[in-house]
């Protein structure tokens, strides 16, 4: 399947207003809160964002629904689905293939998280690992997908996008004086959907990228104007370990960003810790990468409001207490 985005653009207010309805028939929408400690360490008023409340712990699932309920709208349900994944997307597609009735394989890296995995298989999700990081795992997954004639479902698409849209939707609507947001950048569809929400609200808030300094695919692929393969190094923040950027999220990104930070592994884990300290909720490296880079840019901010995605929650325990032990 392309994923070229729809003629007209990204997701329109009606449809992102649609997507809320499909979404919310499994869970509300997801809280923000403007936390006294974690302002203060910023030095400016704060909202965070919480997609570690969803049923899988991250912002993924809604675009899991909406591209399932748009498969299931146009009658195209197919009789198997595969995709790759480092663990959230993975579980937004075993959740709502689950949903549908539809058999699901799902490909990681070797070395993969092991309570993702676990988290995956609990949804019905048939688990292979392949290759050493998630690129390889992609194109295994495609190939895959065509030998079996199963339907390949990929990490950035339109009917993703409508989804993800809904949750930067609720936050510019819930907290309307929002002058910038950090948005951490995996494979994309989390920053365009801040894009396609700030543009079908009419908002001025200020959209930051945020990637991995040991993962610069998109940051090397918007300064080149075209897709620019990076090696891959972090061992913190999976969720933003990609090897390619997509061709269509950069032509999203290009416009629609204010500029981009790029985060190390120690900067992520210093995030981790203040999330931890500040509002007792736990965040993987992926999900404190929004408050590393705010705090790389405290002198910046001051005297306005500022809104970070906690984009999920999914460390492993082990990971989360030597981060924790290693402050």
């Amino acid at each position: 399947m392309s994923t070229a985005l729809h003629p007209t653009g990204l997701p329109s207010l009606a449809d992102i207003e649609a997507a809320a309805e499909v979404v919310y028939r499994a869970f509300p929408a997801t809280p923000q809160y403007q936390w006294g400690l974690l302002s203060e360490r910023l030095g400016t008023s704060c909202w965070l964002k919480h997609e570690n409340h969803t049923p899988v712990g991250a912002f993924k699932i809604r675009g899991g629904l909406t591209y399932f309920d748009q498969l299931a709208r146009r009658g195209e349900l197919p009789h198997e689905v595969i995709s790759a994944t480092r663990g959230n997307h993975g579980q937004s597609i075993g959740w709502a293939a689950r949903a549908h009735g539809v058999p699901c394989t799902i490909v990681v890296p070797h070395g993969n998280s092991t309570e993702k995995n676990a988290a995956m298989r609990c949804l019905g999700v048939n688990l292979i690992e392949h290759g050493d990081d998630f690129q390889a795992a992609r194109e295994h997954a495609i190939a895959l997908a065509q030998t079996r004639g199963a339907h390949m479902v990929p990490s950035f698409h339109p009917d993703l996008l409508r989804g993800v849209s809904t949750y930067w939707w609720e936050f510019l609507r819930a907290v309307p004086a929002l002058d910038v947001v950090y948005v951490p950048i995996g494979q994309g569809s989390g920053a365009c959907s801040a894009i396609a929400a700030k543009q079908a609200l009419g908002h001025r808030v200020r959209i930051v990228g945020v990637v991995s300094a040991h993962a610069t695919t998109y940051a090397d692929s918007l300064a080149a104007g075209r897709v620019v393969e990076a090696p891959v190094s972090t061992v913190l923040a999976d969720g933003m370990a990609c090897r390619v950027a997509d061709a269509a999220a950069l032509a999203v990104l290009g416009p629609g960003l204010d500029h981009l930070v790029q985060v190390t592994d120690a900067e992520v884990a210093q995030a981790m810790r203040a999330l931890f300290t500040d509002t007792h909720n736990v965040a993987e490296g992926a999900g404190a990468a929004a408050l590393a880079a705010a705090l790389q840019e405290r002198s910046t901010l001051r005297g306005q409001t500022v809104g970070l995605a906690l984009s999920g929650g999914n460390v492993d325990a082990g990971v989360m207490a030597g981060v924790l032990g290693s402050a």
